[in-house]
């Protein structure tokens, strides 16, 4: 009878702490974002990050789950990324992070997205050799 009463009360606290996780999930917010400079730093990354159509240039705070993502770790200037994660003092805290093409981004975004990879072709890459 024990074993019961402590299976049903342990269901419903998971089903009580339920609404609480899903607060949690409705307060990350979408954001995009396109590398403004040379990541020095792979932990705090400077971009011009779109969120709700508003556009901002911010440090983009990455996670020991993202810094040990590959792709994360070959970041460049004008990658385009698609993000979900919260707005904080120091810039943006990323939760999830998706690379994307920079014609998958928002129209606030595309014109900077596009005079980057300009700019990159003509000033950074001829560096390269």
């Amino acid at each position: 009878m024990t074993s019961r009463l402590s299976f049903l009360l342990m269901l419903f606290g998971l089903i009580g702490m339920g609404p609480a996780f899903l607060v949690q999930a409705d307060g990350e917010t979408l954001g995009f974002a396109v590398v403004s400079e040379v990541p020095k730093d792979k932990a705090r990354v400077s971009a011009k990050v779109s969120v709700n159509d508003v556009v901002s240039d911010m440090k983009l705070l990455a996670s020991e789950t993202i810094l040990n993502n590959l792709i994360w770790k070959k970041l460049e200037i004008c990658h385009a990324m698609k993000m979900e994660g919260y707005k904080v003092a120091e810039g943006f805290q990323i939760v999830t992070v998706h690379m994307i093409d920079a014609g998958m981004l928002p129209m606030s975004l595309q014109s900077f997205a596009g005079d980057c990879l300009i700019k990159k072709a003509i000033e950074i890459a001829p560096l390269v050799d």
